[in-house]
């Protein structure tokens, strides 16, 4: 397998790349953190160091990959970018890191789905700077030590707790990202609307970002299909009005959720009696997969509080009733 397929193996939009911050200034919301990664940056710079590894964790959206390249361009390196499932065989991760030039950051996206052998490869790679690879087979195999630049490897994951403790313990900077405040999603999409030349005002914009389940990425996405919607229907401008009809037509309601999360809540509600109910049995339900509702839905759900997870399974709670407007009493329609 040759070195380029192995990075950048996601195809990203170019909007989004293009909506992407380039500087710890330019990068909204997540200040504990800015401040912590502009110390140890400004520490590394100022000792000629590359910075020492760093772990992200958090839900998807929030910034990680973007910050290492923030962090890239900060230490004035290059950034080489894969992923945990596209580095198969220890030699997939020897061809990479042997090509790396001195200061290099090495960013390793969904680092938990590392194979294991591909994980020990790594741990000599990150403390001492060496891989040792196995030429031939058999009773002619031969091991060769192979020196490496010094450079700096980032890791991004969602499940930070599956991540192996002998990888972990290797990251001298570990982070983790937050939802964000409204205030804070308000602000990058007037920032994205300027990038993209949208017509917006700042009630529309916070309109968008109340929507946006805390998350950057989806802010930015609603953003552009409600651009979309001003162009075809309102004359190109995006007032709270037209944002609020575009949103309609996304199926987006008040409290950013969309048809699947309200399928899952009237799923537990309306055919589990609320619930409790197992994770496979309500995937199927909805017609989904287990992990998509575990990874994708729920987390959203249980941080606004509308449902709970227990050992028996999923419940609903009041709130999750008040917002689809049924009553707990009689599961009746109020509408």
């Amino acid at each position: 397998m040759r070195e380029d397929s192995l990075l950048s193996p996601v195809v990203e939009d170019v909007e989004e790349l293009t909506l992407r911050p380039h500087s710890l200034g330019d990068f909204v919301g997540q200040r504990k953190v800015k401040e912590r990664l502009h110390i140890s940056i400004d520490a590394a710079r100022a000792q000629s160091r590359p910075l020492d590894h760093v772990l992200l964790s958090g839900p998807p959206g929030l910034g990680k990959t973007t910050l290492a390249g923030i962090i890239s361009a900060e230490m004035g390196s290059a950034l080489r970018v894969t992923s945990g499932p596209a580095l198969e065989r220890p030699g997939d991760l020897a061809a990479i890191l042997s090509n790396l030039d001195p200061g290099d950051v090495f960013f390793i996206d969904e680092i938990h789905r590392l194979p294991r052998t591909i994980e020990e490869v790594l741990y000599s790679a990150m403390e001492d700077f060496v891989i040792d690879v196995i030429l031939g087979k058999g009773p002619t195999a031969q091991s060769i030590r192979l020196e490496l630049p010094r450079f700096t490897l980032v890791g991004a994951t969602t499940r930070k707790g599956t991540v192996t403790a002998p990888l972990r313990d290797r990251f001298g900077i570990e982070e983790k990202l937050d939802y964000y405040l409204d205030e804070e999603l308000a602000t990058i999409v007037t920032r994205s609307a300027g990038i993209l030349d949208i017509d917006i005002d700042d009630r529309a914009a916070h309109e968008i970002a109340r929507r946006s389940r805390s998350t950057p990425r989806i802010a930015n996405r609603l953003l552009a299909r409600v651009r979309d919607y001003a162009v075809a229907r309102a004359g190109g401008v995006v007032t709270t009005d037209v944002a609020d009809t575009a949103l309609g037509v996304l199926e987006v309601d008040s409290l950013g959720l969309d048809k699947v999360d309200r399928d899952i809540l009237e799923a537990i509600i309306l055919k589990f009696d609320g619930g409790p109910v197992g994770l496979s049995t309500l995937a199927i339900a909805v017609g989904e997969e287990p992990e998509t509702v575990e990874d994708a839905y729920e987390p959203f759900l249980l941080q606004i509080g509308l449902l709970q997870r227990t050992p028996r399974g999923r419940i609903a709670t009041d709130s999750a009733y008040r917002h689809l407007g049924v009553d707990r009493a009689t599961t009746d329609r109020w509408f």
